[in-house]
């Protein structure tokens, strides 16, 4: 919970939501390379970088972006039922948290919603 309060995306949650949110996310240490989504497949899983690096790359226009500790992925397959929209590989050893489809619908999805 104290590592997703960090998180700039959760800064406005209450501690009884935030506290769901981490009862409810896994949480897993990646070497460099492993590929943590692949552009084109089918989107389950919504994703923040605890630490370390992690590249975006997509096919057709190649390195996107790096992604810091702080920073998420993997929203844009959920929010609007596509494909994933990128590749993204750890660069360096990284720490990610992941949640289902039904726990992003319920607590990460109202934070993206226009005020």
């Amino acid at each position: 919970m104290t590592e997703l309060a960090r998180i700039g995306l959760f800064a406005d949650l209450s501690g009884e939501t935030l506290g769901k949110l981490a009862d409810r996310m896994d949480r897993e240490e990646v070497t460099p390379g492993t590929v943590l989504i692949l552009e084109g497949e089918p989107g389950d899983r919504f994703f923040v970088l605890l630490s370390g690096l992690a590249g975006v790359t997509q096919h057709t226009l190649g390195e996107r972006q790096i992604l810091k500790a702080g920073e998420f992925f993997g929203e844009v397959a959920l929010a609007m039922h596509v494909p994933r929209t990128a590749t993204v590989t750890a660069m360096t050893p990284c720490v990610v948290a992941s949640c289902d489809e039904a726990t992003f619908d319920e607590l990460v999805r109202p934070l993206f919603a226009d005020d």
